[in-house]
């Protein structure tokens, strides 16, 4: 089911597993090898699968790293129980959903590291193959007298619904004889009514304290084609009623939720409840599992907003790299493995709190760490001139291609005459402390020479353009005369001649503000104006070779990737996907 090593972390979700397994709740359960009812399963063998989660996200939008710890939740506690978890897709809005998402969730998933199908089961299952079962429950709710068509208007039905502290009022059509709710219930099927004329709604308390329990809507008319199922159907499922079903038809244990549905639970029950004592279930039934979902700081895991953010221009499209879509993290340079130690390392808890940003990008600094190659960028350069190194020499150079890991050899460049630096490496009148290059400084430029600055070269602004240097020949890294050197600077650098020029995006925090849109506000206002500066740099010659996605350590300066859309063999494009320790000074300013 997934190729990621099980590494389980206690929590209360856990424990409850633990419970269920000791006291034997779910071993009696039977499986035909697909979703179905009651009297199917009982002709099936015994479930296979210790335990059933699912991972049920609709099709309306790319998922998210909100997305990611319920992926990693559900997919590893099947893992690590003996379990199976499904891929199952909750589409049964048909105006907001398309076949793009549904593909963009199965590569998301998968890229994640996890599997629903081998050689045994596939369980890739899609809400809309069982609209058939939903359909003659909702009539047997109605024949049984635990539904109701309701005739109400929109707002006869808010008015009616009461509030926090007021119970609502029985709709007047609320004790329509079964026979006739029936009828009408076929109609709307047929598609004789209209939208919004009509609606079945659940029979339970118009005065519960609960609002879920106050009569809520089953079913609605909806004339849009599915992307599935075409127009075969007018009539489309609540969230609230297919959800339950979907879980029992699944024969799913476990059905892990996030926080804002606890209320939704005494529903979940009591339609289970209702639907068993029909026949359509046997008990034990799905038990419905609240864990808090992710808020991360400055970012937003909201569908619709993410949504908001590509419709308005505020990014380039879903896998901008700003975006914390899976899409956008993937481009920017997150790993799989990255994202699965982030939410083991959050973990799972019953209350909703922040985390910060910072703690998913240490995750992929501590993966990117031991196994990125290093390389040499510079990315603002400054042409630094060795007056005493012949004009047409070369002389070669190395340096490790993983410092840890020597098995994985060299990269070579030579040493000029004429180099480019870092502009932030010289200063005429360098402040106190500063140990880089300035008149009369010496430093060694890393795995070459050392050299001093004698002086530099200026423009009719009075803007340095270059730096002069001499250097000295007995001082190359590795030869026994470098050890007599003694200086405090390094700097990283790169032969005029022989660098590759690229295209380098320096991504930031796409919010300023650390939860963007507290308290009401717009959320757009604290998108980050800076938030990406595109340059042109100076790379390594060997990175013409760099592949697409493939991770590389810029000595100094942080982890890059190739992007994976806009990189071309000898026309690398590289994407900043983390500094190499947080610069945000725990404020993200």
């Amino acid at each position: 089911m997934t190729d990621v090593p099980a590494s389980p972390a206690s929590n209360f979700i856990r424990s409850t597993v633990d419970a269920d397994l000791a006291s034997g709740t779910y071993a009696q359960r039977r499986w035909v090898g697909r979703p179905t009812i009651a009297t199917a399963h009982r002709a099936g063998s015994p479930d296979p699968a210790a335990i059933r989660t699912r991972f049920p996200p609709e099709p309306n939008g790319y998922l998210h790293i909100g997305h990611a710890k319920s992926i990693c939740l559900n997919f590893g506690l099947a893992r690590d129980y003996g379990g199976r978890c499904h891929l199952r897709f909750d589409d049964t809005n048909p105006e907001k959903e398309e076949q793009e998402y549904v593909d963009s969730i199965i590569e998301a998933v998968h890229w994640l590291g996890f599997r629903w199908a081998d050689e045994q089961e596939d369980n890739l299952y899609f809400a809309s193959d069982y609209f058939d079962h939903f359909y003659a429950m909702a009539e047997w709710l109605v024949e049984a007298g635990h539904a109701y068509v309701d005739s109400q208007n929109a707002e006869e039905m808010r008015a009616n619904r009461g509030t926090l502290t007021e119970p609502g009022r029985d709709s007047r059509f609320r004790d329509r004889a079964p026979a006739e709710n029936l009828r009408l219930l076929r109609e709307m099927g047929d598609g004789q009514h209209a939208e919004g004329t009509q609606i079945l709604r659940a029979k339970i308390d118009m005065a519960s304290p609960n609002m879920n329990l106050r009569d809520p809507a089953l079913y609605r008319i909806r004339f849009a084609a599915h992307h599935r199922t075409g127009e075969k159907w007018c009539l489309y499922p609540m969230y609230d009623y297919a959800h339950p079903i979907e879980d029992a038809l699944e024969n799913i244990t476990h059905s892990l939720c996030t926080l804002e549905f606890q209320d939704h639970r005494p529903l979940y029950d009591w339609l289970l409840e209702r639907l068993a004592e029909g026949g359509f279930f046997d008990h034990p039934l799905p038990q419905q599992i609240e864990f808090a979902r992710l808020n991360l700081s400055y970012t937003i895991t909201s569908k619709r907003k993410l949504q908001e953010l590509v419709q308005g221009g505020h990014v380039a499209g879903w896998d901008d790299p700003r975006m914390t879509t899976i899409v956008g993290l993937r481009r920017r340079g997150y790993t799989p493995a990255s994202i699965r130690l982030f939410c083991e390392r959050i973990g799972v808890a019953k209350a909703d709190s922040w985390v910060d940003m910072g703690t998913l990008e240490q995750a992929l600094r501590d993966d990117l760490d031991p196994q990125a190659a290093r390389a040499t960028a510079v990315l603002d350069p400054l042409r630094l001139v060795i007056t005493n190194f012949p004009a047409d020499a070369s002389e070669p150079c190395t340096a490790p291609v993983h410092p840890h890991l020597p098995e994985r050899g060299t990269r070579s460049f030579p040493f000029t005459r004429e180099l480019w630096i870092e502009r932030s490496d010289f200063e005429e009148s360098p402040p106190k402390g500063f140990f880089r290059l300035f008149p009369g400084n010496q430093v060694r430029l890393r795995h070459g020479f050392v050299v001093r600055c004698t002086g530099c070269e200026k423009d009719a602004q009075g803007n340095v353009i270059a730096v002069h240097a001499e250097y000295f020949p007995d001082s190359k890294s590795g030869t026994p005369g470098a050890n007599q050197y003694k200086v405090k600077g390094n700097l990283h650098w790169l032969s005029a001649r022989d660098a590759l020029l690229a295209e380098v995006r320096l991504y930031g925090r796409l919010f300023s503000e650390e939860q963007p849109g507290a308290g009401g506000a717009e959320f757009l206002a604290a998108v980050n104006p800076d938030s990406l500066r595109v340059i042109r740099a100076y790379v390594e010659s060997g990175l013409a070779a760099a592949q697409p996605e493939e991770r590389f350590q810029f000595e100094r300066h942080g982890y890059f990737v190739a992007d994976r859309v806009d990189s071309k063999p000898g026309a690398p494009v590289f994407n900043l996907a983390v500094s190499l320790r947080d610069s945000w000074g725990g404020g993200g300013k």
